[in-house]
Parts: structure tokens; sequence; C-alpha cells
């Protein structure tokens, strides 16, 4: 379990890092870093939420659409992972 929650966190610390590349940024992207501390704008934010859509074959909710979900790829993870749990019937 502990590795699936790691393959989702490098996943999304890739993601994050491209947003930053596409921008001529270099900046450690720490799991903890809070994502507009190392330069991610509101427009990088909606991009990055587009990726990780695409990146994880899923939809957000929109009451998953939150800051604090958003702030860092440790909070994404978190999110992405309830995502993926099978719902119970």
């Amino acid at each position: 379990m502990q590795s699936h929650e790691a393959d989702i966190r490098n996943r999304i610390a890739a993601l994050v890092k491209a947003v930053i590349e596409q921008n001529s940024l270099t900046a450690e992207v720490a799991p903890d870093a809070k994502l507009v501390d190392i330069g991610l704008t509101s427009m990088d934010m909606v991009n990055l939420m587009l990726s990780v859509e695409a990146e994880f074959d899923f939809t957000i909710p929109q009451d998953e659409i939150t800051p604090e979900n958003f702030q860092s790829v440790e909070t994404l993870q978190r999110m992405v992972a309830r995502q993926l749990q099978p719902t119970a019937a």
C-alpha cells in the first residue's frame, strides 16, 4: 500500500515539475512545499488540475477543487488517493 501512495506522490511531483519547467523556473519540489511558494500561479494550478485528471484518468469532483487540496504535492496526493479508492457499496 505504501508503494502505491509513493507512486501517486512521484507522479504528482513530476506533473508539478513539468508545470514549473514550462515557466522556465527551477525549484525543488518537496512533498510539503507550498506550490504557490515555488512559483505556481492560479493559471498554473488550473493546468496542474487538468494534468492530474489526465494522469490518473478521473475527473476531480467540484467539491475537491479547493485551495487546501492544491497546497502541496502531499495534499494533492491525499486527494488523488481518496478519489482512486474503490467505493464501498
